[in-house]
């Protein structure tokens, strides 16, 4: 099994002067469940080499032992140091893509036509797509075979307008999360702010905050794991 994760290149949270970039759980978490499933991973960004970190994500607050693990896990710190390029990655190498979120991506993801031809390549495929937190609010201009948005009718969560609240954001980031998959028509649903929830809905999985993460990553994994059972 080969598992894309895209992550973001933008650093810059708006207008305020501070760094974003991706959250570490949201990597961490899903990047030793795929590791424990034996899948072989890669990471990517829009930009290539290291991506940044948001520096919050990193604050002791919200380390978890697995955040732990990857900053003391040579291997994998080398290899996020080094992502490859998104434009030079094709669906066809992989099984499924993975898209942690942070801030960043509602910048630099949600709009990069890369990003947004690749997942809507992973679709077409009949490839699972996973997303955490913000990284559902890249899929704002991707679109079906008949050219309506992907989200439109289809089960999804993110990041809770709420949250964004509760991290006094509102009015700095590009646009919400949840407003947004509402208004490409997605059939948006939330469980308490913080708390783990996921939403499937065919191809796509969807996950609230960064908490989600594991599940997220389990969910993915658990269609692969039936696939094997079905083969057998």
């Amino acid at each position: 099994m080969k598992v894309l994760m895209v992550l973001t290149s933008h650093d810059e949270l708006g207008n305020t002067g501070r760094k974003t970039g991706f959250w570490l759980e949201e990597l961490a978490a899903p990047y030793y469940a795929f590791k424990a499933a034996g899948a072989d991973i890669v990471l990517a960004s829009p930009k290539g080499g290291q991506p940044p970190l948001d520096p919050k994500s990193n604050e002791p607050s919200f380390q978890t032992d697995l955040t732990r693990r990857f900053e003391a896990d040579a291997e994998a710190t080398a290899q996020l140091a080094s992502t490859v390029r998104l434009d030079s990655v094709s669906q066809a190498d992989f099984d499924t893509v993975f898209y942690p979120g942070g801030h960043g991506p509602l910048w630099d993801l949600a709009e990069d036509k890369h990003s947004i031809a690749l997942i809507e390549s992973f679709i077409a495929a009949g490839k699972y797509v996973a997303l955490v937190c913000h990284a559902p609010g890249v899929l704002r201009h991707v679109k079906r075979a008949d050219g309506r948005p992907l989200v439109e009718g289809k089960r999804v969560a993110g990041f809770t307008n709420s949250e964004e609240e509760g991290v006094g954001l509102t009015n700095v980031v590009p646009f919400l999360v949840e407003d947004e998959l509402k208004a490409k028509g997605g059939v948006y649903s939330k469980g308490e702010d913080w708390a783990p929830y996921v939403v499937e809905d065919g191809l796509l999985i969807t996950g609230q905050n960064p908490a989600s993460s594991a599940s997220a990553a389990t969910a993915l994994l658990a269609h692969f794991a039936n696939s094997a059972d079905t083969s057998r």
